[in-house]
This record gives C-alpha cells, sequence and structure tokens, in this order.
C-alpha cells in the first residue's frame, strides 16, 4: 500500500472473520488487501502485487480444480448390485436357453424361452427407481428453498453423520447490533432495549457522533439505529459536520466534531477502550474498572468500543486528536446475533443422531460465545487453524473427531479438516458461502453453499444451494434424504421380492417338464414390469416420512444397501408369492383348464399378489391398518389403473387374443385374489412377532 486513511476492509469472504479489518502501512499482518475483500471505511491507494493464480483468490480456486467429485455410497451400491444381477441373468440366460436347446433343438425358441428368463432376472427398475426417487426429492426441496445440483446427494444428506458449519451468517445473522453498554456515570451494564437512563442515552448519542453522517461500517449503522431507537427528536439533521479525526494511532480512535446554527458544538470520539482511557481524565481504580468490563464483554464475544467526548473554544483545532482531553462516557458492546431458529435446528440435529461441528475464520471468544448461546453441545474448547497444523497427523486426526468449535480457520486448514472426517468414515456435509470454503465445499461428501450472500466460487463448488440462506432448511433436506432412503429401500426390497416369483414361475414348469412348460412370454413378462415401474419409482417414493425417522441415528454404511435380514425378507416374501402362483398352476391343471386359462389364473394371482404387497410393504413395522391413514393419493390411483389393467388383458377380446389369455368366471377371480392375498398377508403377522419382541 503507498496511501493510506482510516481503511478497513471486510475480508469474510476469504477468511470468514466477522469484524472489519483495519489497515496499516508497513505492516506484515495487515498491509496487504486482497481481492475479494470488501471495503468498510476510509481510503487507499495501493499497488497491485499478485493476479490470476498467484492472488490469494486464485489459489483457492487452484486448489478446487483438484479436488474429484465423488459417487455417493448409495449409488456405487446399487450399481454394483445391478452388475452382479446381470451377470446373473447371463448366466440363467445360457443355462435355460441350453435346456431348451437340449431338449427341443429349436434354437430360435430356445433362445425366445432364455431372453424371457433373462427379462425378469433383470432388475433394470432400480437404476430407474434411484434416479426418479433422487429427481423428485431434488423437486420437492426446490419447492422448499433447497436447490439441489447433483440429485443423489439428497441420499448423502439423509444419512449424514457429520454436519460442518460456518458461523458467520449461517449460524448467525450476519449483522452487527449494539447489544450491551457500560455507562461510566453509573457503572452500570445495560442491555438492548433498557436504555432508558440519561447518561445511557449521552452515551449511545456520543457514539452515534462519533460515527460516519451516512455510515456503511456495520457497527456505526447499529449505532446510528440505536440512537434513533432512543431519541424523541432527531437531531442529525441540525448539527454540521466540521471537522474530522481519521482512525489513528495505536490503539486507534476517531473524532468527529459537529456543530449547530446556534454555535453549539458536539466533539465525539470513540476507539479502542484503551486509546480512549489514555487521553481522559479517569483514575486508577476507575481505569480497573472500565478494563475489567472490557474483559468480560470480549468474553460474552462482544466488539467493544470505547466513547468519550469533550469540549473545545474556537476554531484552532489541535494538529492530533490525542491532545484533547476527553471524559471517558463508558463502552458500547456489539455482536452478530444467532438466528433465532438456530437452538431449535440444533436440537434436531442432535435428535437425530448428527455431529455438528463449527468450522469458521472469526476468534475463539466470539465464536464460543454464539456456540453458548445457540444452545452448541462442545465439550472441548475450541482449536485454531495454526494450533491445528502444528499437531501430528495422529494428534490431528484425535482434535478432529473430538473437538466441535474450530477458529481462525484458513482455506487449507478447513479442507485438512473435512479430509480427515472423510477418512474416519462418516458421510460428511459442509455449509459455507466464502471463497474461502470452496475447497473444502467441493471436498465434502455434500457441500451446502448459501443462496444470498454466497460467492461465486462456494456456489459452483456445492452440491446443495440453501435460496433463504436458512440453515433450518437443512432439517428439511435431512428428512428429505432419510425418507428417499427409507422409501427407495421398500421399492427395491419390493422389485427383489416380485422378480423372485416371475423368475421362478417362468423357470420351474421349464425344468420340471410340467404340462404347460411355457407359462409365460416376453409379453407377460414386459407387462408385469410395465406395472412394477410407476409402482416402486412413484407410489413408494410418495409415501411420507415414517414415525420417528428423525428421532433414529444415521445408518451405518455398509457393503449393501440391504443387510442380510432384509434381503432375506424379501426373498422369503418372493418365495411365498412363488408358491401361490404355482398353487394357481397346480389347481388350474387339476381342474382341466387348458393352457390360456391356467396361464389366466397364474398371471392373475401374481397381479393380485403385486397390489397386496405394494399395500403390505409400505411398511416394515407398522400395521397395514395403519399405513391405510397415510395419505398417499397416487397410490389408489395405479391400484385402480393396475386392477383396470388386468381386467383389460382378461376380458376384452383382441388384448385377451395376443397375451394368450381366457376370461375367468367371477370364482375364478375370487380364488386368484385369495391366493394373492394368501401368499403375501402372512407378512403382517411377521410384523407383530417382531414388535412383540422390540
Amino acid at each position: 500500500m503507498r496511501q493510506i486513511n482510516d481503511f478497513s476492509v471486510n475480508e469474510s469472504l476469504l477468511t470468514g472473520e466477522a469484524f472489519a479489518v483495519q489497515k496499516e502501512l508497513n505492516s506484515d499482518e495487515n498491509g496487504q488487501v486482497y481481492r475479494g475483500s470488501l471495503v468498510q471505511s476510509g481510503q487507499c491507494v495501493f499497488e497491485v502485487s499478485a493476479v490470476g493464480k498467484q492472488s490469494k483468490l486464485g489459489q483457492i480456486g487452484q486448489s478446487l480444480s483438484e479436488i474429484q467429485s465423488e459417487k455417493t455410497p448409495l449409488q456405487i451400491q446399487i450399481e454394483n448390485f445391478v452388475k452382479k444381477m446381470a451377470a446373473v441373468g447371463v448366466v440363467v440366460f445360457l443355462i435355460i436357453w441350453g435346456i431348451n436347446y437340449f431338449q427341443s433343438r429349436d434354437i430360435l425358441e430356445s433362445l425366445l424361452k432364455g431372453l424371457t428368463i433373462a427379462m425378469s432376472v433383470l432388475p433394470e427398475e432400480i437404476p430407474v427407481a434411484f434416479a426418479s426417487f433422487m429427481a423428485l426429492g431434488a423437486w420437492r426441496l426446490m419447492q422448499q428453498g433447497v436447490i439441489v445440483k447433483q440429485t443423489q446427494t439428497v441420499e448423502a444428506l439423509g444419512s449424514a453423520t457429520v454436519l460442518c458449519t460456518d458461523k458467520t451468517g449461517t449460524i448467525t445473522e450476519n449483522k452487527m447490533e449494539l447489544h450491551q453498554i457500560y455507562v461510566m456515570q453509573t457503572n452500570q451494564v445495560a442491555q438492548s432495549g433498557h436504555w432508558d437512563s440519561a447518561a445511557a442515552q449521552e452515551l449511545i448519542t456520543t457514539a452515534m457522533w462519533a460515527s460516519e453522517p451516512a455510515p456503511f461500517d456495520p457497527m456505526e449503522k447499529a449505532l446510528h439505529q440505536a440512537y434513533a431507537s432512543i431519541t424523541a427528536t432527531d437531531e442529525r439533521p441540525l448539527f454540521k459536520f466540521i471537522h474530522e479525526y481519521p482512525l489513528s494511532g495505536k490503539p486507534p480512535m476517531m473524532t468527529h466534531l459537529f456543530e449547530n446554527e446556534a454555535g453549539k458544538r458536539i466533539i465525539a470520539c470513540k476507539g479502542a477502550p484503551e486509546a480512549i482511557i489514555q487521553h481522559s481524565s479517569v483514575s486508577e481504580e476507575q481505569k480497573a474498572i472500565i478494563l475489567q468490563q472490557v474483559a468480560e464483554f470480549a468474553a460474552e464475544g462482544y466488539r467493544v468500543l470505547g466513547v468519550g467526548t469533550t469540549d473545545f473554544e474556537g476554531n484552532n483545532f489541535p494538529q492530533n486528536q490525542q491532545d484533547f482531553e476527553f471524559r471517558f462516557l463508558g463502552l458500547v458492546g456489539f455482536y452478530d446475533p444467532p438466528k433465532r431458529n438456530i437452538s431449535k435446528v440444533f436440537k434436531q440435529f442432535y435428535d437425530a443422531g448428527i455431529q455438528v461441528k463449527i468450522i469458521t475464520g472469526d476468534n475463539s471468544l466470539t465464536t464460543a460465545s454464539i456456540a453458548k448461546q445457540a444452545h452448541f453441545r462442545s465439550k472441548l474448547p475450541p482449536i485454531t487453524g495454526d494450533e491445528l497444523l502444528k499437531l501430528s497427523p495422529e494428534e490431528q486426526a484425535d482434535k478432529i473427531s473430538k473437538v466441535s468449535i474450530f477458529t481462525r480457520m484458513f482455506p487449507e486448514a478447513k479442507l485438512k479438516i473435512i479430509n480427515t472426517l472423510i477418512d474416519q468414515h462418516p458421510i460428511v456435509g459442509m455449509t459455507g458461502d466464502g471463497v474461502n470454503d470452496g475447497p473444502a465445499l467441493k471436498a465434502a461428501h455434500i457441500g451446502i453453499a448459501m443462496g444470498k450472500r454466497g460467492s461465486e466460487i462456494a456456489k459452483q463448488a456445492s452440491s446443495l444451494i440453501l435460496v433463504d440462506d436458512d440453515f433450518g432448511k437443512m432439517v428439511d433436506a435431512v428428512a428429505m434424504g432419510r425418507k428417499i432412503y427409507t422409501n427407495l429401500k421398500k421399492a427395491i426390497q419390493y422389485i427383489i421380492s416380485i422378480h423372485i416369483p416371475i423368475i421362478l414361475t417362468v423357470a420351474l414348469p421349464l425344468i420340471l417338464g410340467w404340462v404347460y412348460p411355457s407359462i409365460f412370454t416376453p409379453v407377460h413378462v414386459i407387462f408385469l414390469e410395465l406395472i412394477m415401474g410407476p409402482t416402486c419409482s412413484n407410489v413408494y417414493e410418495n409415501e411420507p416420512l415414517e414415525r420417528n425417522a428423525m428421532k433414529q441415528p444415521p445408518r451405518a454404511l455398509t457393503d449393501t444397501f440391504l443387510n442380510l435380514k432384509e434381503l432375506s425378507i424379501s426373498i422369503v416374501q418372493g418365495l411365498f408369492i412363488t408358491l401361490g402362483t404355482l398353487f394357481s398352476y397346480r389347481y388350474s391343471v387339476a381342474e382341466g383348464y387348458d393352457e390360456n386359462l391356467t396361464r389366466t389364473m397364474v398371471f392373475a394371482t401374481l397381479v393380485m399378489a403385486n397390489v397386496f404387497l405394494t399395500l403390505v410393504n409400505r411398511s416394515f413395522q407398522e400395521f397395514i391398518f395403519t399405513t391405510f391413514r397415510y395419505k398417499n393419493n397416487l397410490l389408489v390411483g395405479v391400484i385402480a389403473i393396475t386392477i383396470l389393467l388386468l381386467a383389460a388383458l382378461v376380458y376384452v377380446p383382441v388384448f385377451a387374443s395376443f397375451f394368450k389369455l381366457s376370461p375367468l368366471t367371477l370364482s375364478q377371480v375370487g380364488i386368484a385374489a385369495l391366493v394373492g392375498f394368501a401368499s403375501v398377508i402372512w407378512f403382517e403377522g411377521y410384523k407383530w412377532t417382531r414388535r412383540q419382541k422390540q
């Protein structure tokens, strides 16, 4: 910098520091002005020393380009599952083709039958269901004010175990408020709304006069607002700004002189309490009391300024403001208040078993104070970025795991925390708005940027954007993620359960040499999968969040999205439905039905079992009578359409001829429905037994 006058900048975009930073000539620490910072006060002439990748902003952008986005665990697991099932389908296809060819020596017919069984094995609905669930979840979140850039992130958010959040603007309002004052005359502390005494009002009024007439600094804006709230007559238009002493000295202070037409003069100063004390007539005892109060305010996380006033006759003003002898009036304490709903938000995350960590560029005192007011849970004291990086890798990992508040963080330290948390295997979410948050946002499993105040780099690096900067929307996003995961599991278990009877109903008559070996052809399998597609992708997605879902801990990451018990339940359900379809087959043969009528009985039994399975699997805990009360209009529509389509295929001649089906009598329909119902409803007894054990 070449020339400077009362120059301060807000570097929160780069550092996360909530307060403006005062710049000084020939200073190693505060002698640089960075691109991306905002001027708060004063003026400055500086020389450009770095551009592009050499600038602080460019270095952060470079680190962003080196981070690769990762697929979510569920996405990887589903891909692996579908690949394995595809491999199984190829093997089954070859086996059935071989058996058919050995029996008939007809290569085309053998290929057709092998294709039928292969179609029934391939779970192509699973990727479709996954994509549909994620897209619809993203659409629902967008309606709630959360923009999802990567749809699969919604699911990952539902399984998050650690959520790292910024302080300024995320936990706090990102605005300065005059919260407490210390009045020297009465030796009392007064909080906001209790400034009725004349001495308190004199202190606030003087602090306002010591500010810029057209304020742009957040603290000076707060002083003008406080003055407007306590005065009956606004005297600001009546006084003229006649002289100014800009912020100067160590510690710094500033003084403004005003005068009205009647010659009444106001001389007001504010600045570092030590500076005002040094140039005021206070006793050693008073000085000790003031400094003690400064320490108490600082411990509460306030930004503290001293305020003084003086009188001066004539216009031969001193060259330096330090030549005045001031009357010390008191202290004014500012702070960035926590958002009103933040305590409730933290409680909801804790109830859901999610750890929350604060990662901020602000100082430890301010952050700890805000955390306490927001009822943030923290057992260990805060640790700074410099302190963290001085530790050994083992100590770093231990601290990152146990500490909940990280202060004075810079991009490298934030990225280190995120990468360490990822190495410790939880799903990690990270919120931020500044350029300095960019690398950590991109490295996290779920990066969440702020829509209003967030920098473009933060938005580009993130996978979610909170449109209204409302951190409380994260609770909705987590709930949506858990709902999607739970409902997706229902859909996939449903797909597995219904695929098993299709596979076995196609394969067993052929392998066992029953009288009608080709009971299902490819058109029947295609129709059944057309029914399953909208059922699993739309009906289950539209199911509401189950009770106490946000009171449960995040799911543990396993090798597959279905554990052995869940997979076994789906297989057993599928085997029971298979027993039902094979019972209809044998019953029809025993009754002397021809091939078309037998096929119709088996087909109707399977479709009815599909309908009842859809109803039963709406919950693996609640009884079917309870789930009937769940609001899901789509379910009613899909079931109605399924039954109408079945009726059309059976009773409309053109469709019946194409599908090789025959009309059923009322008693035959009743038998098919009863068998389908019996092959599924037993699961309600399993639910009852499970609840009794719990």
